[in-house]
């Protein structure tokens, strides 16, 4: 049997004997271990601090093997010991590299999300940031991502979670797949009732409800919340905007709800759970995704929010673009440009019946790419890649 080498960037702390780990990150690991033959070796590094969704497991209860790495620790050939395939991620600079380290018939396949450019965008929104300390985090970027290509080349093959990151380097690897990634699974998409619903209450006039779900945070465009809730307010829009998720700029959210002509239109909620509130919430109470991402990283946030049933307004960076010229899912409007998308929105409050249509598409293009979906063929390709049958996986 080929064994599995998963080198992933998911927290771990060590309690007494115990280890507290994500439990997110624990049943993914339960669902990749069913797929595969043979028993996973998980390599994970120690130095997290707290995991606020994450409960302490036994060794003995973790459906896969688990070797812990100190924080500074460089990884080796001998983490790679006993290994057909190493799984490992593209984005995590410790990981490049290991390619050096290849025995014969160890293949290495590598996933990626971020491209340079998603990179450089993030830097530039730090506002912590000085010129002098961003011009030396642009260069060690570019001295990371030749490194990083060099890697890809050499790998076996890459998975691509994303447009961006698949169109970038997808031409530069001997095998490459495309995946969306996301969190939807069959019980969670909207129901034919809770669409029909949605379009009667956008056919009677309803206000259009807009929903925001992410960290509060500039790489989001949490910034630009407030600006288009103003500019909707003053164009006469009948709206409201539910705001989902925490963050650095949560204080200044709510300040600028404050400011607002009619501050009642805009609710926070905080951090909540996804399968039982988010996700009910924006099937049953919302109309349209509010997307202020200026950056171009592999949102799951499109992807999951479409398959609530509801189309999306968004900046036109390069994966949603890309990703409503596929599902024909929602509009795009200038990068950066809060009064523009506000626009846009206003424009869509007085046309119910387009919004029905492309919520509609939204719909159907996740339901095609739902989380069981992308995880099979995911699986699948692995499997490709290390010449191996999976095994069949109970319904």
């Amino acid at each position: 049997m080929t064994q599995m080498v998963m080198i992933a960037p998911a927290p771990v702390v060590e309690e007494g004997g115990r280890l507290r780990l994500d439990v997110k990150f624990v049943e993914g690991m339960r669902i990749q271990q069913a797929h595969w033959p043979s028993r996973i070796r998980c390599v994970l590094r120690r130095g997290a601090g707290s995991i606020p969704f994450g409960r302490a497991y036994d060794r003995d209860e973790l459906p896969f093997d688990l070797a812990l790495l100190d924080p500074t620790e460089e990884l080796g050939p001998q983490h790679m010991d006993g290994a057909g395939l190493v799984y490992a991620g593209g984005d995590d600079f410790r990981c490049l590299g290991l390619t050096d380290h290849v025995k014969p018939g160890q293949k290495i396949v590598y996933v990626i999300e971020y491209t340079p450019e998603t990179r450089l965008q993030i830097l530039n929104l730090d506002r912590g940031r000085g010129t002098l300390s961003r011009l030396k985090g642009r260069v060690w970027l570019m001295q990371q991502e030749r490194r990083r290509q060099r890697s890809f080349k050499a790998a076996s093959a890459v998975q691509s979670n994303g447009y961006p990151a698949h169109d970038l380097y997808a031409p530069m690897c001997r095998d490459s797949l495309l995946f969306l990634d996301g969190r939807m699974t069959p019980d969670l998409f909207a129901t034919e009732a809770e669409m029909a619903a949605r379009e009667a209450h956008l056919a009677a006039g309803g206000p259009l409800r807009l929903v925001f779900s992410g960290r509060l945070e500039t790489m989001k465009g949490a910034q630009d919340l407030i600006p288009v809730a103003r500019r909707l307010a003053q164009r006469g829009v009948d709206f409201t905007l539910d705001i989902f998720g925490s963050g650095s700029l949560q204080a200044e959210v709510a300040q600028g709800i404050g400011s607002l002509p009619d501050p009642h239109r805009v609710r926070m909620h905080g951090a909540v759970d996804f399968e039982t509130q988010l996700v009910p919430f924006t099937r049953t109470k919302a109309d349209m995704f509010l997307g202020c991402h200026p950056q171009s990283d592999p949102s799951c946030t499109y992807i999951e929010a479409m398959g609530c049933g509801v189309a999306v307004a968004s900046y036109d960076n390069r994966m949603w673009q890309r990703l409503n010229g596929e599902s024909q899912a929602g509009w795009d409007t200038p990068l950066g440009q809060p009064l523009a998308l506000a626009d846009r929105i206003a424009a869509l409050a007085q046309d119910p019946a387009e919004l029905a249509r492309r919520s509609r598409n939204a719909w159907a293009f996740s339901r095609k790419h739902g989380f069981y979906e992308e995880f099979r063929r995911r699986m699948q390709h692995l499997a490709q890649v290390a010449g191996i049958e999976l095994p069949p996986v109970a319904a």
